[in-house]
């Protein structure tokens, strides 16, 4: 992103010990938080992402603001915000109210020029007396650490208060701890904070310990978020794939689940459960034009799927020539939630509704039998929800459900909140991990797939060998190797595979846009270089 000459203003956040700094609120998504600062560049002119390439869904990621002086790190599973750090506070503008009748107080106040005005430049930061006295009120004892970045006798010394903590550098020929350190550093004017940590928990010290793995309260309950607007279903923290079309979606605050059922979930079960979609993208004939070309330059390796996808029950679909990185719809916003009825009569029935505050798309057609069920399925979650019903022609159901991973360095990075996932009827049979889900890499759930699956292979041989997966690259934009589709002819054994065509190669996108698609029966995998999935199509 490119700055503009002038500094952007000072970033004014109010301070919300153990919940927020500003619209920065503990327990926020990845993806909503980068939506909210890109939608705001001037005031956001540069962000810096930072994950750990080989494990970027399981270590902690970064969004660094190194204009406004601000670092927001989140988990890797569920990618939440975990901890707001403030390293520049020249940069921003931060105040505190006590309470609803009380004045609100500034953490430094604006400097004044000889005229009495305001200036726009702030002390390097505020000092020990003014945050222990006046700002936030006195505290326990601080914790001291020393040797910080490895340098012998370089330390600082926290100052932590339920939620918020300040820290200040200390030598450790300073620190004692039979001195009175409160009183010492109080004393001195010059005793000025280096950064300030907005986390959950009693103290940092205590914090430190869950930051990555606590439970964080919904959005929903932090109030400056919630006054004012409409509340929303809680989101989606689970999505269990039973097999046989059968996805049951939990949600994080509540016992609560929500099934959807390839081929009966109707959209007006959608709409009750999630809510209107966040667009609707209706597959327009150019697309499906791209589709039988590519299906008709693979037809020795596709025997029996013809132009219609809905052939074969087992063919590995992923979205059917719906590319999840290309905008969704082109309307305004006031009309992406309504049929148009000119667009509808230049477009087939077929429309993918897009939630991508959920993490996950869900293809609405006619009515198809879904995948069959896993061989180790259990009766009782075979039969829950009510076994496949063909329901009238002209009826739209859901036939296919995307689940996004959104994993930091892929190409469809932020589209998507990212959805969690398992695979229920793998459980435990994938190596030591005793789930098999979304931050399980893909050679794992390949293992755990060819054991439940073994009947379905010719011989033991065909079985242990890696399929050839088929190859695509995000950045050919709408060529037909950017386009997820059709694996197709599962069922005519996992090594007959189309083979790499010209999406395999590496062009404008460069590599973090080059994925691999393997085929199961009842699902599809996007993987990656690194090995983790980007995107699971069930069908």
């Amino acid at each position: 992103m490119s700055s503009s000459s002038a500094p952007p203003p000072l970033l004014t956040a109010q301070l919300y010990p153990q919940q927020a700094l500003g619209f920065f609120v503990l327990g926020a998504s990845l993806h909503e938080v980068l939506t909210r600062i890109k939608a705001e560049p001037q005031r956001f002119p540069k962000i810096d992402l930072a994950y750990d390439a080989k494990k970027p869904v399981t270590e902690p990621v970064t969004v660094g603001l190194p204009v406004n002086g601000i670092r927001l790190q989140f988990d890797g599973p569920e990618q939440r915000l975990r901890l707001v750090e403030v390293l520049d506070f020249t940069k921003n503008h931060i105040t505190f109210k006590p309470g609803p009748n009380e004045k609100e107080r500034d953490l430094i106040r604006p400097n004044t020029t000889n005229d009495g005005k305001s200036s726009s430049e702030l002390s390097p930061g505020p000092t020990f007396r003014h945050i222990y006295h006046r700002f936030l009120g006195p505290t326990f004892a601080g914790e001291y650490i020393p040797n910080v970045g490895g340098k012998k006798g370089a330390g600082m010394y926290i100052l932590s208060y339920p939620g918020v903590a300040f820290t200040f550098p200390m030598s450790a020929s300073a620190y004692s701890s039979g001195k009175d350190n409160v009183a010492l550093m109080s004393s001195s004017g010059s005793q000025i904070a280096s950064s300030m940590a907005v986390f959950s928990g009693d103290s940092w010290k205590e914090a430190r310990e869950n930051l990555w793995t606590e439970v964080l309260p919904s959005i929903k309950t932090f109030t400056p978020l919630s006054k004012g607007k409409d509340l929303v279903p809680d989101e989606v923290s689970l999505v269990k794939i039973h097999g046989g079309g059968k996805l049951q979606l939990f949600r994080r605050w509540n016992d609560k689940s929500t099934w959807i059922t390839l081929g009966q979930t109707t959209e007006q079960d959608l709409i009750i459960a999630f809510g209107p979609p966040d667009a609707r993208y209706y597959k327009s004939d150019q697309k499906m034009a791209i589709h039988k070309i590519r299906t008709a330059s693979n037809s020795r390796t596709r025997q029996g799927n013809g132009n219609n996808d809905q052939s074969s029950s087992h063919s590995a679909s992923a979205s059917d020539g719906y590319d999840s990185n290309e905008d969704a719809v082109d309307d305004d916003d006031d009309d992406s939630n309504e049929y148009d009825d000119d667009r509808a009569a230049n477009v087939s029935t077929e429309c993918f509704y897009n939630y991508f505050y959920l993490g996950f798309d869900v293809l609405v057609t006619t009515p198809t039998k879904p995948s069959p069920p896993a061989p180790t399925q259990t009766p009782e979650l075979a039969a829950l929800p009510p076994a496949f019903e063909m329901w009238h022609h002209d009826r739209l159901v859901a036939t296919k459900v995307i689940l996004h991973s959104n994993v930091p360095g892929s190409y469809p990075f932020n589209r998507h909140r990212r959805c969690r996932w398992e695979i229920a009827y793998l459980a435990g049979k994938s190596g030591a991990d005793s789930t098999v889900g979304s931050e399980t890499p893909f050679d794992d759930i390949e293992v755990g797939l060819r054991q439940e699956w073994r009947d379905s292979f010719a011989t033991d041989e065909v079985r242990l060998n890696r399929q050839k997966g088929m190859v695509i690259n995000r950045g050919w934009g709408d060529s037909p190797g950017s386009s997820i589709e059709l694996l197709g002819g599962w069922e005519e054994g996992v090594n007959d595979r189309a083979q790499p065509g010209a999406g395999g190669r590496r062009f404008d996108g460069g590599e973090e846009s080059t994925t691999t698609l393997y085929g199961f029966p009842g699902l599809a995998f996007e993987v990656l270089r690194n090995g983790y999935v980007s995107a699971l199509t069930v069908f």
